[in-house]
C-alpha cells in the first residue's frame, strides 16, 4: 500500500500528517511502515522520528564523456538531446553534465563510439530506524539542480511489503510527479485560504492527469472561510481529515514533537483517516 501526501505548495503541513500518520499505524495498528522523505531538497521527516541510521548511499548519474581523438564532430549527439545538455559548436562537442538527465540518447546515436558514459555525483540516500519506522530520504547536493533521479534513487530503496508513505515535495512540477507516480493513493493536503485553494485546484489537476485516487486533509481547518470546503463539494472531493489551527500543535512541531506525542485526543482523527485508506487501497 503506497500513499502519497503531497500539495500544490509548502507550508500546508504535509510532513506533519505524514509522520503523525506513520506513528499512529506502526504504533496504533501495529502495522510495518515505511515512511519515504521525497522532498530531497530538504528532507525534514528525520526531525520528528529521530531515527538511528543505518546506511548511505552515494547517487550518481550517468553523462556524456567525449573522446575527442574519435569524435568527427557530426553535431547527431547534439541533435538528439532534448534537454541542451551536449551541444556541437564548428565541430567541437561541448558537454553540461548538470543539464543531463542520463538518457543516454547521445551515446547510442555517436556511430564513432566517441562518448561514453561517466558518473557525476548528484546526492546521496540514507536509511535507519525511528519508534520502529523505516525513515528512507534522500539528500540532494548542493547547488543541484535536478531532483527526480535521487527521488527515484529514495523509492527504489523502499521495502515491497508493508505501508509506504511517501511526504512528497511541495507544488505540481517534476519532483513532485516523480514522486506520486505508482502511489495508489494521493492525500492531498491544504489550507483554507485564497493561496490554498488555488495550489488546491492544481494539485488536483495534477492527480486527476495521473488517473491516482485522490481525496483532500485540511490543515489549520479553523482559520480562513469555507472557500476549499465548498470547492470539494462541487469536484466530489472527499475531505477526509481535518486538523484546528491549534497553538499547541504550532508548539509541538517547532520543538520537533509530534501531535500524538503531545496531544493524544487527536489519535481519532488519525484513526479515522486510517480507516478511510483501508477503504480505498489494497491491503
Amino acid at each position: 500500500m503506497k500513499i502519497a501526501i503531497a500539495s500544490g505548495k509548502g507550508g500546508t503541513g504535509k510532513t506533519t500528517i505524514a509522520t503523525n500518520l506513520a506513528c499512529y499505524l506502526r504504533e496504533d495498528e501495529n502495522k510495518d511502515v515505511t515512511l519515504l522523505d521525497c522532498d530531497v531538497e530538504e528532507p525534514n521527516s528525520h526531525l520528528f522520528l529521530n531515527p538511528d541510521w543505518q546506511t548511505s548511499k552515494k547517487i550518481t548519474l550517468p553523462v556524456p564523456f567525449v573522446d575527442h581523438n574519435k569524435c568527427t564532430g557530426c553535431g547527431k549527439c547534439a541533435e538528439i538531446c532534448q534537454f541542451n545538455a551536449i551541444a556541437c559548436i564548428k565541430g567541437k562537442v561541448l558537454t553540461f553534465p548538470e543539464l543531463c538527465h542520463g538518457c543516454a540518447g547521445c551515446v547510442l546515436t555517436c556511430h564513432t563510439n566517441a562518448i561514453t558514459e561517466t558518473e557525476r555525483e548528484i546526492g546521496y540516500v540514507e536509511s535507519g530506524n525511528g519508534r520502529g519506522i523505516m525513515l528512507i530520504h534522500g539528500r540532494l547536493r548542493v547547488g543541484e539542480a535536478m531532483s527526480p533521479p535521487l527521488i527515484r534513487a529514495v523509492k527504489d530503496a523502499a521495502p515491497r511489503e508493508g505501508v509506504i508513505l511517501l511526504d512528497c515535495p511541495p507544488g505540481t512540477s517534476c519532483p513532485v510527479i516523480q514522486s506520486v507516480k505508482g502511489s495508489d493513493f494521493v492525500l492531498l493536503i491544504t489550507e483554507p485560504t485564497p493561496f490554498g485553494l488555488n495550489d488546491l485546484k492544481l494539485a488536483v489537476e495534477m492527480t486527476r492527469e495521473l488517473r491516482i485516487p485522490f481525496a483532500v486533509g485540511i490543515n489549520r481547518s479553523t482559520v480562513g472561510d469555507g472557500s476549499v470546503r465548498h470547492y470539494c463539494e462541487e469536484e466530489g472531493i472527499p475531505v477526509v481529515l481535518e486538523i484546528p489551527n491549534d497553538r499547541e500543535i504550532a508548539q509541538a512541531y517547532s520543538r520537533g514533537c509530534l501531535i500524538l506525542d503531545v496531544l493524544p485526543q487527536y489519535r481519532k482523527s488519525f484513526a479515522r483517516l486510517s480507516s478511510y485508506l483501508g477503504e480505498v487501497t489494497p491491503c
